[in-house]
């Protein structure tokens, strides 16, 4: 019963990972380097992160400065970030690209929120989706005679506590990220 425990404990810590990386690659009217995390140029034949290519560093607080190690790539990284879902137009001085990422109107925030909610919401589907797999698996258990009436309700709270727990910490990293968006 502790494997089922601990495995479920495992799959809620991932989704919650998981979130955190979606939040990181939102903008907020500030440069992030995070924002470029899944963006991929052509090198040498191989879709290559950004990244992995070029020196990417803030340059002041509403600008993202990428230096590519191989000017060569400066054209096609100028493409890449173009064609993705970035929405900032690179500049290209010769040497680097700077994308310059303008304030964030009180509309766009309130449509930023909305969806940091809903990715939240969907965390803690996939958190209680965990918790209800668990306790089916703990019933099982039960009904194959491997423990005991006591031990499943034992096992079925330890369930309940960790997905409370995440549940919680999923409302934490969501409502820290909402106000990262709304503050001007």
């Amino acid at each position: 019963m502790q494997t089922v425990i601990n495995g479920t404990k495992d799959k809620m810590q991932r989704r919650v990972n998981h979130l955190e990386e979606e939040y990181s690659g939102i903008r907020a009217g500030r440069a992030n380097p995070a924002v470029l995390d899944k963006v991929t140029v052509d090198y040498y034949g191989t879709p290559t992160p950004v990244n992995q290519v070029a020196a990417v560093s803030i340059a002041e607080a509403r600008t993202l400065v990428v230096q590519p190690w191989d000017t060569s790539l400066l054209k096609d990284l100028e493409r890449a970030i173009q064609m993705s879902d970035v929405g900032i137009n690179p500049q290209n001085d010769g040497k680097v690209l700077r994308l310059n990422f303008p304030p964030l109107t009180e509309d766009r925030r309130k449509e930023i929120v909305k969806e940091i909610k809903e990715m939240a919401e969907e965390s803690k589907v996939q958190v209680r989706n965990a918790r209800r797999e668990a306790i089916d698996k703990i019933k099982a258990l039960k009904k194959s005679g491997d423990i005991t009436e006591d031990d499943q309700k034992n096992g079925e709270k330890k369930v309940q506590d960790i997905t409370d727990k995440f549940t919680k910490e999923i409302d934490a990293i969501s409502e820290k990220k909402q106000k990262e968006i709304m503050a001007i």
